[in-house]
Protein backbone atom coordinates (compact mmCIF):
# COMPACT_ATOMS: atom_id res chain seq x y z
CA UNK A 1 0.00 0.00 0.00
CA UNK A 2 2.56 2.41 1.02
CA UNK A 3 4.73 1.75 -2.51
CA UNK A 4 1.79 2.29 -4.69
CA UNK A 5 1.11 5.74 -2.66
CA UNK A 6 4.60 6.88 -3.29
CA UNK A 7 3.93 5.49 -7.03
CA UNK A 8 1.34 8.03 -6.85
CA UNK A 9 2.87 11.28 -5.66
CA UNK A 10 5.94 10.29 -7.76
CA UNK A 11 3.73 10.17 -10.89
CA UNK A 12 2.12 13.47 -9.80
CA UNK A 13 4.97 15.34 -9.51
CA UNK A 14 6.27 14.41 -12.28
CA UNK A 15 3.17 15.23 -14.19
CA UNK A 16 3.37 18.44 -12.62
CA UNK A 17 7.38 19.51 -13.14
CA UNK A 18 6.46 18.55 -16.56
CA UNK A 19 3.76 20.92 -16.99
CA UNK A 20 5.38 23.67 -15.21
CA UNK A 21 8.67 23.07 -17.42
CA UNK A 22 6.20 22.91 -20.72
CA UNK A 23 4.59 26.61 -19.84
CA UNK A 24 7.67 28.44 -18.42
CA UNK A 25 9.87 27.33 -21.51
CA UNK A 26 8.26 26.42 -24.80
CA UNK A 27 4.84 27.83 -24.12
CA UNK A 28 4.41 30.71 -26.79
CA UNK A 29 2.88 33.37 -24.11
CA UNK A 30 2.55 35.62 -26.86
CA UNK A 31 3.60 37.05 -30.70
CA UNK A 32 3.66 39.91 -32.45
CA UNK A 33 5.72 42.38 -34.48
CA UNK A 34 8.13 45.13 -33.83
CA UNK A 35 9.60 47.93 -35.85
CA UNK A 36 12.63 49.87 -35.74
CA UNK A 37 15.96 50.40 -36.47
CA UNK A 38 18.29 47.26 -36.62
CA UNK A 39 21.20 48.15 -34.33
CA UNK A 40 22.99 44.95 -34.27
CA UNK A 41 22.67 41.10 -34.56
CA UNK A 42 25.44 38.91 -33.44
CA UNK A 43 26.83 35.64 -32.77
CA UNK A 44 27.85 34.64 -29.53
CA UNK A 45 27.42 31.90 -26.67
CA UNK A 46 30.38 30.28 -24.42
CA UNK A 47 28.38 26.54 -25.13
CA UNK A 48 25.53 27.12 -27.12
CA UNK A 49 26.31 29.85 -30.01
CA UNK A 50 23.25 31.42 -30.79
CA UNK A 51 22.01 34.86 -32.51
CA UNK A 52 21.46 37.92 -30.83
CA UNK A 53 19.98 41.04 -31.50
CA UNK A 54 18.79 44.51 -30.75
CA UNK A 55 16.28 47.04 -32.72
CA UNK A 56 16.20 50.60 -31.52
CA UNK A 57 12.53 51.81 -31.90
CA UNK A 58 12.01 55.40 -32.03
CA UNK A 59 10.48 57.67 -29.21
CA UNK A 60 12.07 57.56 -25.70
CA UNK A 61 11.33 56.25 -22.38
CA UNK A 62 12.13 57.73 -18.73
CA UNK A 63 15.29 55.89 -17.39
CA UNK A 64 13.94 54.51 -13.94
CA UNK A 65 14.77 56.24 -10.97
CA UNK A 66 18.00 58.34 -12.88
CA UNK A 67 15.05 61.19 -14.29
CA UNK A 68 16.52 60.98 -17.82
CA UNK A 69 15.62 59.52 -21.11
CA UNK A 70 17.27 56.47 -23.38
CA UNK A 71 15.37 54.95 -26.27
CA UNK A 72 13.34 52.20 -26.51
CA UNK A 73 15.46 48.61 -27.09
CA UNK A 74 14.43 45.36 -28.16
CA UNK A 75 16.53 43.23 -27.41
CA UNK A 76 16.11 39.27 -29.27
CA UNK A 77 17.42 36.05 -29.90
CA UNK A 78 17.34 34.50 -33.70
CA UNK A 79 16.70 30.99 -33.97
CA UNK A 80 16.73 30.66 -37.49
CA UNK A 81 20.08 30.53 -38.91
CA UNK A 82 18.81 32.07 -42.42
CA UNK A 83 16.52 34.39 -40.80
CA UNK A 84 19.95 35.59 -39.05
CA UNK A 85 21.99 35.75 -41.78
CA UNK A 86 19.29 38.02 -43.79
CA UNK A 87 19.48 39.76 -40.36
CA UNK A 88 23.03 40.39 -40.87
CA UNK A 89 22.85 42.36 -44.18
CA UNK A 90 19.95 44.53 -42.50
CA UNK A 91 22.15 46.35 -39.71
CA UNK A 92 21.14 50.17 -40.00
CA UNK A 93 18.02 49.80 -41.55
CA UNK A 94 14.57 50.01 -40.43
CA UNK A 95 13.07 46.07 -40.15
CA UNK A 96 9.63 45.23 -38.77
CA UNK A 97 10.25 41.54 -37.10
CA UNK A 98 7.64 38.95 -36.11
CA UNK A 99 8.72 37.40 -32.81
CA UNK A 100 7.37 34.94 -29.91
CA UNK A 101 7.49 35.61 -26.38
CA UNK A 102 8.31 32.65 -24.18
CA UNK A 103 8.07 32.89 -20.30
CA UNK A 104 11.83 31.79 -19.53
CA UNK A 105 14.63 31.52 -21.91
CA UNK A 106 16.95 28.20 -22.82
CA UNK A 107 20.80 28.50 -23.39
CA UNK A 108 20.01 26.38 -26.93
CA UNK A 109 17.47 28.84 -28.20
CA UNK A 110 18.91 32.45 -27.01
CA UNK A 111 19.74 34.36 -23.99
CA UNK A 112 16.08 36.46 -24.19
CA UNK A 113 12.67 35.62 -23.63
CA UNK A 114 12.42 37.16 -27.38
CA UNK A 115 12.78 34.58 -30.43
CA UNK A 116 12.18 36.41 -33.70
CA UNK A 117 11.42 33.68 -36.64
CA UNK A 118 10.79 36.01 -39.64
CA UNK A 119 11.57 39.08 -41.47
CA UNK A 120 8.25 41.25 -42.31
CA UNK A 121 9.31 43.72 -44.08
CA UNK A 122 12.90 46.08 -44.85
CA UNK A 123 12.73 49.73 -44.99
CA UNK A 124 15.55 50.63 -47.89
CA UNK A 125 14.63 54.14 -47.75
CA UNK A 126 17.55 56.02 -47.11
CA UNK A 127 17.51 59.10 -44.20
CA UNK A 128 16.21 62.58 -45.25
CA UNK A 129 17.86 64.82 -43.71
CA UNK A 130 16.09 67.81 -42.34
CA UNK A 131 18.06 71.38 -43.52
CA UNK A 132 17.01 74.38 -41.70
CA UNK A 133 17.48 77.45 -43.78
CA UNK A 134 19.60 80.22 -41.70
CA UNK A 135 17.83 83.81 -41.78
CA UNK A 136 20.31 86.49 -41.39
CA UNK A 137 19.81 88.90 -38.67
CA UNK A 138 18.52 92.70 -40.38
CA UNK A 139 20.18 95.08 -38.68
Amino acid sequence: MKSKVLAWVLALVLIAGAVFVYFKFYFVFGSGVKAGELNQIVYKGWVWKTYEGRLIQTGFKGAKGTGSLQSNEFEFSVVNEEVAKELMRCSGKNVELHYKEYRGMLPWRGMQKYVVDEIVSVNNQEKVETVIPIVPDEA
